[in-house]
């Protein structure tokens, strides 16, 4: 199963980001859709992963201030290495702007995933959308 990662802009590939993650973090995961579209995608780089057919399949998304955040993959493509792409993808993105360090909040069963790239947990578990998260930081 062969796969691209893109760079896109918010105006670019809108349609696509948005068909991503509505259906993992809207419907698979019940996030609301008022916490899903929080007006900061437009500011944002995007990583966009396509199929060989040109179906996207995953996305994530670096803000200016350096948050790492909104990485979905599409159920049929998990353990393919796409979200490790489409974060391989981000981290480029901020080493390529001298961000010093990036953070995210990650869904805690997705912690072993962020630690194998050297992410440090911080602090204690919180929800976010109804979902267990905990905040990790890395330096670049």
């Amino acid at each position: 199963m062969n796969f691209t990662i893109h760079p896109v802009t918010w105006h670019d590939a809108e349609p696509m980001l948005r068909a991503v993650r509505e259906a993992v973090f809207i419907r698979e995961q019940s996030v609301l859709v008022e916490l899903e579209w929080d007006g900061l995608d437009e500011t944002s780089h995007h990583v966009l992963a396509l199929s060989s057919t040109g179906q996207a399949i995953g996305c994530g998304r670096i803000l200016p201030n350096a948050h790492i955040g909104r990485i979905a993959v599409m159920p049929e493509w998990r353990g393919k290495k796409v979200g490790t792409a489409i974060l391989e993808g981000l981290l480029a993105y901020a080493s390529s702007r001298h961000y010093p360090e990036v953070d995210l909040d990650a869904q805690v069963q997705a912690l072993p995933f962020y630690r194998n790239f050297g992410f440090i947990e911080e602090g204690e578990d919180f929800m976010d959308a109804g979902i267990p998260h905990r905040k990790l930081r890395m330096k670049l």
